[in-house]
C-alpha cells in the first residue's frame, strides 16, 4: 500500500543529527526484536554511516543489531546490497574504470586534442587537465546533459575565443571518450552509480520491499540520488530524513532561493546557490515534497541545543534581501545562548586557543569536544599543541601523502633529479631523515653535513658530474672544504646514478649537460655513462624513483602507513602511466606527484582520543560533539573560494543545466549551520595570515550583525597568550671579552686591522673562535664571489699569458662561460665586467709603453712587526720604472678614500708594502712607492667601468713615502692594545667603519646596539 503522503522528514540544526535519527529509528523499531537489524540505511558517505553507527552504540544499553549501513554514493551499490536484492538489474552493469587510469586516459586525450588545434601542452600539464575535465565530465553525467548539448554551446556566438576553444577540446575530448570506455569495457563511475541508483528505484516501485528502508543526512540534489528517495519517500515501510530544513521560516524567503525556470527564452532570475537551503530546496522540488510537507523528527540526541538555536541560525542565514529584519527581530530569534567567539591576531594563536578550549572541555568526564574546519593547517597547529598535554587529537582527516615523510622523500627525488641535482634539492634528499634510516645515518649525515659546507656558494655545472667538477677542481681557498666532502660524495653519487641517466633525456628542453662524466678521484678513473634509459616516458620516470627511493632508504620509504600509501600511489601510477601522453618532460613530474599526493590522505591506523576529533567539513556532516570549536572563520577559508573551472565558462554552465561554481559555498554555509546548531559552540578566526590581515568570513559578519555582536570569551585569549608568556628578561650587555694575553693571536693578516680596530668581537670571532659564515646555498654571485673569479683570472692571465693585454678579455670570457650563475644575474654582470676588464687592457699596454712590468701575483708574504706576525696576500706586485715597487689591490667596488686613511682605517696597501720591504714576499726586492687601487666600478669622473685610484697622494693630503710609516704606526698602537696588551675586544667599537654584520646575531646586536643614547 502506498502511503497518502511522501514519509520525509528533517532533524532541525539545534539537535545532534546521528543521535537524533538513531534514537527515533530505535524507538520504532522496538515492537519488532528483529526490525532494526532487517532494516537498510542510505547515508550520505561512508565516514556519515560509521558516525551513525557510533550513535546506535551508544544508545546500545542492552545489544543491539545494527541495520544494514549503506553510503547512497558508493559505486559498489550492488555488491553492498548483497544478495538479498538480486538480481538488481536484468542485465549487470559493466564496472567502472579505475579513476587514475581515467585521468591518464584524458591527459592523452587532451594532449592530442590540444595538439591538433596547434596548442601543444607538456604531458604533466595535461594530467592536471584532465582532473578538471575529469569532474567537469561527472557532473555533465550526473545532470545528463550529452555530447549534442556541448555541439549547440559551442556556436554561442557571445562566447570569448578563450572559452570557445577550450568547450572545442572538451567536445573533441567527450566525442572520443565513450569509445575508449567501450574497449575496456568499462564505464564511468558517476554512469554506474546513476545506473545502479535508477535500477533500484525501479525495483523497488515495481516490488516494494517488506522492512523498513530509511534515506537518512542526504543532502545531495542529484537526479538519480533524488530518484531514489523520491521511491523511498512513498515506500510502504520508507522515510527520508533530511538534515535541517528550515521548515517554518517565512515563504517568501522559501521562494526566493531558486531555482527558476526559464520562460519565454527570457534568462531565469538567478538562484541563490550560495544559501545554506538551496541544496534542500532543489532536493525537495526534485523528490516532488512542498516544504509543508516535511515533518519535524519528534526524537531527540540528548546533546541538544534550544529550539530557538534553529531559528537564530536560519535569521543569520536568510537572504541578502531580507536581513533587513534583523533591526525588528524580537531578542529570543536572534540570540546565540552557548555561542562564544574569539578573535586571535594571528594562526598561531589561534590555535592555541582552540587546543586551550579542547582540553578544558575534556576535563568534565565523558564530555567530548570537535574542532571543525576546513583550514588542514590550523588542524595541524591545533594536534601539535595537544601533543603538550599528550593528548592525540583524532584527526579523521588525516594527513595529505605530500606532508608525510615517504611522501617528502619520494618528491625530494624527483625534485634534485628534475633540477639537475643543483645544490638545494640534491642536499634536501641527501638529508631526508629516511635517507640510511638506522646505524649508518649519523656517518652519512656528517657527509651530507661536509658536503653542505662544501655547496656553499654559486651552483656548480649541473648533473652530478658538475658536483663531482666542483669538488675537484674548485676555489683553492676552499679546498679542504672540499676535500672533507669527497669521500662521502664518491659513496652518493653511485646511489644517484641510475636516477640521473633516467633522466637524462636528450629529447627534454632541460637534458643533462653531458652525456658522459668522469668520476676523477672516486673510483679509479672509472667513467659512468648517463646514456638515456627511460625514452622520456612517465613510467620510465616513475620506476627510477622507486628504484632510487629503495636505494636511499633501503625499506624504510615503504614502511608505516604514508609509505604503504606512497607504494600504492606509485604501483597505481606505473600501471596507468602507457595509458597517458607519450612523452613527459621531468620538470613536470613534481606537481603532478604533489597533486596525486595532495588529495591521498594519510590516516594512523588507530585513532586518537576517544573524546577529542578534528573533523573537516566531509567529516563533520552529521556529527556533534558536547562542544563544536568552528576555526577559521575568515573568507577564503571558509567558505573556501570556488576553483575555477578550466573547461566551460559560468554562462555555459547555467546554459546546460550544471550546478554553479558557488554551490560549493552554499554547502559550507549549510555545513555552518549544521555544527553551529551544537549545545556549546566557539567560533574562531584570526586577524592575519602569514601574508597579510584576512577578511573575515561572511558567516562571521552575518553572525556580528544579526546579534549586534557575538559574546566573546576573552578568558581562553588571555590563557592562550600566558601559556607562552616568559618572565621578563634582562637585555644583553655590550659584549666585551677580555682573554689572557698568552691566548691572544700573534699574527694577524693585513686584512684585519680594520677589524680589530673598529669592531674587536668581531676579530675576537674570527681569530679566536675560529668561526666564520657560511655563504647561502646556490647563492648567487656576490660581489665577495665575484672579485675571486676576477682575481682568479688576472692571476692566471699573468701567470700564464705573461700579461699580454691582448689576452685578458679572452680570458674573462671563458671564466663567464664557465659560469653555473643565473641567466639574469650573469646578463647584469657580463658587460659591466668585460666593460672594466678591457680598460684593465687599455692600462696594461699604457704601462708597458713607459716602462712599467709586472713583477708577481697572487703571492702570500709574511713579516715580523712590533712583536706579532704580519700575513697577506698581494694581487699583484709590479716594477716602476726608476726601479721602485707598486703595490696594487683588485676591488671589484668603490676602493677606500684617503678619509680613511687619514682617520686611521684602509692601510692595507700600507701593509702589504711594509712585508715588500723586509722582504716577506719571495722574489721581490725594493722599497714601495706607488700603492694602486684597480677597480671595476664606474669612475665617478668619466663614466666608465675601471680605473685606478690611490689612497695617498693628490689632494689627499698624505705622502706616499709618509705612508708605510703610519701604516706600521697604526698597526703597532692597534697591536700593542688587542694582541699584547689586555683590551676588551669590545664589540662595534666604531660602528662607522664596521659595515659588515657577519658576527652582529653573536654579539646579540640589536639588544643593545643603540640602548644607551
Amino acid at each position: 500500500m502506498v502511503p497518502s503522503m511522501p514519509a520525509v522528514f528533517t532533524i532541525p540544526a539545534n539537535r545532534a543529527f546521528a543521535d537524533a535519527l538513531a534514537a527515533g529509528l530505535i524507538a520504532l523499531t522496538k515492537d519488532e526484536p528483529l526490525g532494526l537489524a532487517r532494516a537498510t540505511l542510505f547515508v550520505p558517505s561512508n565516514r556519515a554511516g560509521k558516525a551513525i553507527s557510533d550513535a546506535f552504540v551508544r544508545r546500545a544499553e542492552g545489544g543491539l543489531l545494527l541495520p544494514r549501513l549503506i553510503a547512497v554514493g558508493d559505486p559498489n551499490l550492488d555488491e553492498r546490497l548483497g544478495g538479498l536484492f538480486d538480481p538488481l538489474l536484468a542485465e549487470p552493469v559493466p564496472p567502472a574504470i579505475d579513476p587514475v587510469e581515467r585521468q591518464f586516459i584524458l591527459a592523452r586525450l587532451v594532449s592530442e586534442a590540444r595538439a591538433l588545434a596547434g596548442e601543444p601542452i607538456e604531458g604533466a600539464e595535461a594530467v592536471r587537465l584532465a582532473a578538471d575535465l575529469a569532474r567537469t565530465i561527472d557532473e555533465l553525467t550526473i545532470e545528463g546533459v550529452t555530447t549534442a548539448d556541448l555541439a549547440g554551446a559551442v556556436d554561442n556566438p557571445d562566447l570569448s575565443d578563450h572559452w570557445r576553444r577550450a568547450l572545442s577540446v572538451l567536445e573533441a575530448v567527450a566525442d572520443r571518450w565513450p569509445g575508449e570506455l567501450a574497449k575496456r569495457g568499462q564505464i564511468d563511475m558517476a554512469d554506474r552509480r546513476n545506473r545502479l541508483l535508477r535500477g533500484l528505484g525501479q525495483r523497488w516501485r515495481d516490488a516494494p520491499p517488506a522492512r523498513l528502508v530509511v534515506a537518512a543526512g542526504i543532502s545531495s540534489g542529484a537526479p538519480a540520488v533524488a530518484e531514489l528517495l523520491h521511491v523511498i519517500a512513498r515506500l510502504p515501510l520508507g522515510m527520508v530524513v533530511l538534515p535541517g530544513v528550515e521548515a517554518s521560516g517565512p515563504e517568501a524567503e522559501w521562494d526566493a532561493l531558486g531555482p527558476f525556470a526559464r520562460e519565454d527564452g527570457v534568462a531565469p532570475r538567478r538562484s541563490i546557490e550560495t544559501h545554506p537551503q538551496f541544496q534542500m530546496k532543489l532536493l525537495l522540488d526534485r523528490l516532488g515534497v512542498a516544504r509543508g510537507e516535511v515533518q519535524r523528527w519528534r526524537w531527540g540526541g540528548r546533546r541538544d541545543a534550544a529550539a530557538v538555536r534553529a531559528r537564530a541560525i536560519a535569521n543569520a542565514m536568510a537572504p541578502a534581501e531580507f536581513t533587513d529584519k534583523w533591526a525588528t527581530l524580537p531578542n529570543a530569534e536572534r540570540r546565540l545562548s552557548g555561542v562564544r567567539a574569539i578573535e586571535l591576531a594571528n594562526p598561531a594563536e589561534e590555535a592555541q586557543a582552540i587546543a586551550i578550549a579542547l582540553r578544558g572541555a575534556i576535563e568534565t568526564p565523558g564530555r567530548t569536544a570537535a574542532l571543525v574546519t576546513p583550514d588542514r593547517a590550523l588542524a595541524r597547529r591545533v594536534a601539535a599543541h595537544l601533543k603538550r598535554w599528550d593528548i592525540v587529537a583524532d584527526d579523521s582527516a588525516g594527513t595529505p601523502l605530500s606532508l608525510t615523510p615517504a611522501g617528502t622523500l619520494l618528491l625530494g627525488i624527483a625534485e634534485a633529479a628534475a633540477e639537475r641535482f643543483a645544490p638545494v634539492p640534491l642536499l634536501a634528499l641527501l638529508k631526508h631523515p629516511l635517507v640510511m634510516k638506522g646505524d649508518e645515518r649519523l656517518d652519512w649525515l656528517e657527509g651530507a653535513r661536509a658536503l653542505d659546507v662544501a655547496l656553499r656558494g654559486p651552483r656548480p655545472a649541473p648533473g652530478l658530474g658538475g658536483v663531482t667538477a666542483f669538488l675537484l677542481d674548485g676555489d683553492r681557498h676552499t679546498a679542504w672544504k672540499r676535500k672533507a666532502a669527497l669521500g662521502f660524495w664518491g659513496d652518493a653519487r653511485k646511489l644517484l646514478e641510475p636516477l640521473e641517466r633516467a633522466f637524462s633525456n636528450p629529447s627534454s628542453p632541460h637534458p643533462f649537460v653531458s652525456s658522459e662524466v668522469e668520476t676523477r678521484g672516486l673510483g679509479a678513473g672509472e667513467r659512468v655513462s648517463t646514456s638515456l634509459d627511460t625514452n622520456g616516458t612517465l613510467g620510465g620516470y616513475l620506476a627510477a624513483l622507486r628504484e632510487a627511493a629503495t636505494a636511499l632508504t633501503g625499506d624504510a620509504a615503504w614502511a608505516g602507513p604514508d609509505g604503504r600509501a606512497a607504494a600504492d600511489m606509485i604501483a597505481e601510477l606505473e600501471a596507468a602511466a602507457p595509458l597517458g601522453p607519450e612523452r613527459f618532460d621531468p620538470a613536470g613530474l613534481v606537481p603532478m606527484l604533489r597533486g596525486f599526493m595532495d588529495a591521498n590522505a594519510v590516516r594512523p591506523p588507530q585513532g586518537g582520543h576517544p573524546r577529542v576529533s578534528i573533523w573537516g567539513l566531509l567529516e563533520a556532516r552529521l556529527q556533534q560533539a558536547d562542544l563544536m570549536v568552528l576555526g577559521g572563520l575568515n573568507e577564503g577559508v571558509w567558505p573556501t573560494l570556488p576553483s575555477p573551472d578550466p573547461w566551460l565558462a559560468p554562462r555555459i554552465r547555467a546554459e546546460l543545466g550544471l550546478p554553479g561554481l558557488e554551490r560549493r559555498i552554499g554547502l559550507s554555509a549549510h555545513d555552518f549551520a549544521m555544527a553551529l546548531g551544537a549545545k556549546q559552540v566557539i567560533v574562531t578566526r584570526a586577524r592575519r595570515d602569514a601574508r597579510a590581515p584576512t577578511i573575515a568570513s561572511r558567516f562571521w559578519l552575518r553572525l556580528e550583525a544579526m546579534t549586534g555582536g557575538m559574546t566573546r570569551d576573552p578568558a581562553l585569549r588571555s590563557w592562550a597568550g600566558a601559556l607562552d608568556r616568559t618572565p621578563e628578561v634582562p637585555p644583553a650587555r655590550r659584549p666585551a671579552p677580555v682573554p689572557p694575553v698568552a691566548d691572544r693571536p700573534k699574527e694577524i693578516a693585513v686584512t684585519k686591522l680594520d677589524r680589530l680596530k673598529a669592531d674587536p668581537y668581531a676579530f675576537y670571532a674570527d681569530a679566536m673562535l675560529k668561526l666564520y659564515p657560511l655563504d647561502a646555498v646556490d647563492a648567487d654571485p656576490t660581489a665577495a664571489w665575484r672579485g675571486t673569479a676576477v682575481h682568479a683570472v688576472l692571476e692566471a692571465w699573468m701567470k700564464e699569458d705573461a700579461a699580454d693585454p691582448e689576452q685578458l678579455l679572452p680570458r674573462a670570457r671563458a671564466m663567464l662561460d664557465a659560469m653555473a650563475a643565473h641567466p639574469v644575474m650573469r646578463a647584469l654582470w657580463e658587460p659591466r665586467l668585460l666593460e672594466a676588464i678591457g680598460q684593465f687592457a687599455d692600462f696594461f699596454r699604457d704601462m708597458k709603453r713607459e716602462g712599467r712590468r709586472p713583477l708577481v701575483a697572487e703571492v702570500k708574504g709574511t713579516a715580523a712587526i712590533s712583536g706579532v706576525t704580519l700575513k697577506g696576500t698581494v694581487d699583484r706586485i709590479d716594477r716602476l720604472p726608476d726601479g721602485g715597487l707598486a703595490i696594487v689591490d683588485y676591488k671589484t667596488g668603490t676602493p677606500p678614500k684617503g678619509k680613511q686613511v687619514a682617520a686611521g682605517y684602509a692601510m692595507q696597501l700600507g701593509l702589504l708594502g711594509l712585508i715588500a720591504e723586509r722582504g716577506g714576499f719571495e722574489d721581490v726586492d725594493g722599497v714601495p712607492a706607488a700603492f694602486e687601487y684597480w677597480s671595476l666600478a664606474r669612475d665617478i669622473k668619466t663614466g666608465l667601468l675601471g680605473y685606478t685610484s690611490s689612497p695617498v697622494g693628490g689632494r689627499n693630503g698624505i705622502d706616499p713615502a709618509d705612508f708605510m710609516p703610519l701604516a706600521a704606526s697604526t698597526f703597532a698602537e692597534a697591536v700593542e692594545k688587542w694582541l699584547l696588551g689586555l683590551e676588551p675586544f669590545t664589540a662595534k667599537l666604531h660602528p662607522e667603519h664596521a659595515p659588515y654584520g657577519d658576527f652582529d646575531q653573536l654579539m646579540r646586536l640589536d639588544e643593545w646596539y643603540g640602548r644607551g643614547q
